[in-house]
């Protein structure tokens, strides 16, 4: 007669046998966490620049190029505080798959997918918002050093239309919080505490709306950003409790 198994040996089993996070995948979780906290604190400093030095004039080409050239050092710096930032923001979204792909392997590649695409585009165009472009650096140079006045028209010319494009809905932002609106989605199901994956589905709601009525939101943008700062705090202190545990099988709760 067999022994009947007790009730922690059989909660034990059951834990064992469930679906969890690849445990191999414990260095991508701790990488993760690490680009999830330096997305923020580059994201925030670049908050902290824009609003210490003068605002940039809210239209004309010409303004906004002399504005760049006494401002430089700062204006430089804040694009690449906003920019540079993509690449953690793939390791984060990596990471998430390997996470989550037990849960559900089909919507947790294609949230992975189009965040990581979005990054790769964002890093790509080289800008951000508002009116931040490295062409527009090149283009205050040229004006700066410009002796005719036809030639300070078409610098500034050129730069009216960079900064109609830079200040457009952002297509790579979209993407980016329908990646992140997807991805919250599969969370309600995985490791993740459940309060985590819905602020990630509000943040990926009103960042989606957000990115796409930025030219006329205005400063009500900042909502939206303060949103997805404590998303990826959260993501990131839990994709660290997965990468330092000696087993990734943490309840939500955890």
């Amino acid at each position: 007669m067999e022994a009947e198994e007790s009730p922690m040996a059989t909660k034990s089993r059951q834990v064992a046998d469930s679906p969890s996070p690849d445990p191999s995948w414990r260095g991508l979780y701790l990488a993760a966490s690490v680009c999830g906290l330096l997305f923020v604190v580059l994201n925030v400093a670049a908050i902290v620049i824009l609003a210490i030095i003068p605002p940039a004039p809210s239209s004309g080409g010409a303004a906004t190029l002399q504005w760049i050239a006494s401002n430089k050092t700062a204006y430089t710096l804040e694009l690449i505080l906003f920019v540079a930032p993509s690449v953690l923001a793939m390791v984060v979204f990596l990471a998430l798959y390997m996470a989550l792909k037990h849960v559900n392997k089909s919507l947790a590649a294609i949230a992975a997918l189009i965040a990581i695409a979005s990054e790769v585009t964002a890093a790509a165009v080289n800008s951000s918002p508002q009116s931040l472009n490295a062409a527009l650096i090149l283009l205050s140079d040229q004006y700066a050093a410009a002796t005719a006045e036809a030639q300070r028209l078409a610098f500034a010319t050129a730069a009216e239309g960079l900064i109609a494009a830079t200040n457009a809905a952002n297509i790579a932002g979209i993407m980016l919080e329908v990646g992140i609106l997807i991805i919250s989605l599969v969370m309600l199901r995985g490791v993740f505490p459940r309060w985590v994956a819905y602020l990630g589905i509000v943040t990926g709601v009103v960042g989606i709306l957000s990115e796409a009525l930025r030219p006329v939101i205005g400063f009500a943008y900042i909502v939206f950003f303060v949103l997805e700062v404590i998303w990826l705090i959260a993501v990131g202190w839990r994709l660290y409790r997965l990468g330092s545990r000696a087993s990734p099988e943490l309840s939500p709760s955890a």
